[in-house]
C-alpha cells in the first residue's frame, strides 16, 4: 500500500497539473464502489462545475480542495494511480473511474485491486473523516519532546504503534522498519521503555527517513506510479526491508525477518539488540542520493554529491 511518501510524491505531481482546473462530472464508470460517496449519480452532478483550489494530503488520503467547501478524497489503498490524460486517449485495462475536466483531459484512476476509494465531503464531513487520524510526522507541530512523551504512555511494542495511524498518521510497513533500523531500536521494544535519547533519534530518523524517500520520488517494488506514471526509486536504497538474510550495511551480520501484529518485520539483530539488551551505537543516516523534482512535463534530478569523507553508512 503506498505510505506517505508516495502518496505525497502523487500530491505533489497532480497539484503541477490540475490546480484551476473545472470538473464537468464522471466521464467513465467501471466499477461504481470506487466512487464511496455519494452514490455515483449524485457524486458526478455535485463535481460538475467545481474548480479545483489546491491538491493537498492527510495522511495516506489525497484531498482535492473544491471550491463551493467541498473536498475530493481518494485512497489509493493498494494498487490506485491517478494520472491526466486528454479524453481521447486509450484508457488502461484497469481504469476504474475517470473524471471529465472542461478542458477536454480527464484525471483517471486505475486499480488493479480494486480496493482504492473516491469521496466528496464538504468540511464538516472531512473533519469526520479524518478526526481519528494521528499528527503528521513532517509537519511542525510534531515536535520531539511530544513524540518522546507519546511513547513514554504506551506500553505497546514499537513496531505496531508506528502502524497505528492514530499514533503517527501516514507511516506504513516499509518506513517503519527503515526508522527503527535508522534509530537502533527492535521492533518489539515497548514504546514507554525507549529513553530519551532515542526517542529522539526515532523521531529524528522518521523524518529524515520521509524526506529522503520523497526526494526518490517514493518506494516501487511492485504497482506503485505516480502521477506521471513513472516509478519511485527509494526501493533501491532500502538498508533492511525485505532484504531477508542479506548482510546489514552497517555491521554485516544478517537481516533477520519476523512477523509483528501480523505484519512482516525485518531488522538487524546486532544492531537493533532485543529489549533488555545492550543498545547498539548510534550510527549517522546515509546521505541523500538524486532528489526527485516534480516538473509540469515530468520529472526531473538533481544530484546532491555526497560531502567528502561521508561513507553514506
Amino acid at each position: 500500500m503506498p505510505e506517505l511518501p508516495e502518496v505525497e510524491t502523487v500530491r505533489r505531481g497532480l497539484a503541477a497539473q490540475i490546480v484551476d482546473r473545472v470538473f464537468t462530472g464522471v466521464t467513465f464508470l467501471e466499477w461504481s464502489r470506487t466512487i464511496e460517496t455519494p452514490a455515483p449519480e449524485e457524486f458526478s452532478r455535485r463535481i460538475a462545475g467545481r474548480r479545483i483550489l489546491a491538491v493537498g494530503r492527510r495522511a495516506k488520503f489525497l484531498v482535492l480542495a473544491l471550491d463551493a467547501g467541498q473536498s475530493l478524497v481518494v485512497h489509493l489503498r493498494m494498487t490506485g494511480q491517478l494520472t491526466v490524460a486528454p479524453r481521447d486517449a486509450p484508457r488502461d485495462r484497469f481504469a476504474r473511474v475517470a473524471l471529465g475536466f472542461a478542458d477536454g483531459d480527464e484525471l483517471r484512476f486505475s486499480d488493479i485491486r480494486r480496493f482504492g476509494r473516491i469521496g466528496l465531503f464538504d468540511e464538516a464531513e472531512l473533519a469526520a473523516r479524518f478526526h481519528k487520524l494521528g499528527p503528521e510526522p513532517l509537519g511542525e507541530g510534531w515536535s520531539r519532546d511530544e513524540f518522546a512523551a507519546a511513547l513514554a504512555r504506551r506500553r505497546t511494542r514499537l513496531k505496531p504503534l508506528l502502524l497505528d495511524q492514530s499514533f503517527v498518521a501516514g507511516l506504513g510497513n516499509i518506513y517503519a522498519d527503515e526508522a527503527l533500523f535508522r534509530a537502533g531500536l527492535h521492533p518489539l521494544t515497548i514504546a514507554a521503555a525507549v529513553p530519551p535519547e532515542r526517542a529522539a533519534l526515532l523521531h529524528a530518523a522518521i523524518r529524515e527517513l520521509l524526506a529522503d524517500a520523497i526526494a526518490s520520488g517514493g518506494t516501487t517494488f511492485s504497482n506503485y506510479r505516480d502521477a506521471y506514471g513513472n516509478a519511485g526509486d527509494y526501493y533501491e536504497r532500502r538498508r533492511v526491508y525485505a532484504r531477508t538474510d542479506e548482510p546489514c550495511p552497517i555491521c554485516g551480520a544478517p537481516i533477520a525477518r519476523i512477523v509483528v501484529g501480523g505484519r512482516g518485520t525485518h531488522f538487524c539483530a546486532a544492531c537493533q539488540p532485543a529489549p533488555g539488551t545492550v543498545a547498539a551505537r548510534i550510527v549517522p543516516f546515509p546521505a541523500r542520493g538524486a532528489e526527485r523534482l516534480v516538473a509540469e512535463e515530468g520529472a526531473e534530478y538533481r544530484v546532491t554529491p555526497v560531502a567528502e569523507g561521508d561513507s553514506g553508512c
